[in-house]
């Protein structure tokens, strides 16, 4: 459940999906087969943790700090790390659920070495999984991905570290429909 806006800020009906596609009535769907990604909205990820459903929580976490976390995602200065971390850590306790972090590798942004050990420590210990996401070119905007270089040793530095990750596979960014790339565009 993602790219449709925040799931969980039209929570109740997002339950009410995931109750009524799981329904053995109505597609059966295992639970386990979905996952639910949010920006981060601490008070629905401790609300959804009290429904102990057996979906995948991934977060678009994208930086290993709330400065950077910050400025590339403004929901960081509602929910810093210090409180979003926390509310993960408990759906895993509630749900056996590992947590999915998303990080998109945007090249001189957050994906450099240094980037690479403060995720690490941030994700220290943790039963979770990141899924690196080398950013799309996006005409409007000014990211760019990092070298497959880059890439490779940012996920060797996590997984030097213990951490669980994978690269996402890359698909439909030859029509721009791949991740980031979806939009409205116009004729100028």
């Amino acid at each position: 459940i993602m790219g449709t806006g925040e799931p969980l800020d039209n929570y109740d009906e997002v339950l009410r999906f995931i109750r009524q596609i799981t329904d053995p009535l109505a597609g059966g769907i295992s639970q386990r087969n979905i996952t639910l990604s949010t920006c981060g909205l601490v008070p629905g990820i401790r609300r959804l943790a009290e429904e102990k459903l057996a979906v995948t929580l991934a977060i678009s976490l994208h930086a290993p700090d709330n400065e950077l976390r910050s400025r590339l995602m403004p929901v960081n200065r509602a929910y810093p790390l210090e409180q979003l971390i926390p509310a993960c850590d408990d759906y895993f306790a509630a749900t056996g659920r590992r947590v999915s972090y998303e990080y998109a590798l945007m090249d001189g942004v957050n994906a450099g070495e240094a980037d690479a050990r403060r995720l690490a420590a941030l994700l220290a210990g943790k039963n979770c999984h990141v899924n690196l996401i080398p950013v799309n070119p996006v005409e409007e905007k000014t990211f760019s991905r990092p070298g497959a270089a880059q890439i490779a040793a940012f996920k060797m530095a996590l997984e030097n570290a213990g951490i669980n990750v994978t690269i996402r596979r890359e698909m439909g960014e030859d029509i721009d429909g791949a991740c980031g790339q979806l939009r409205l565009r116009t004729k100028s």
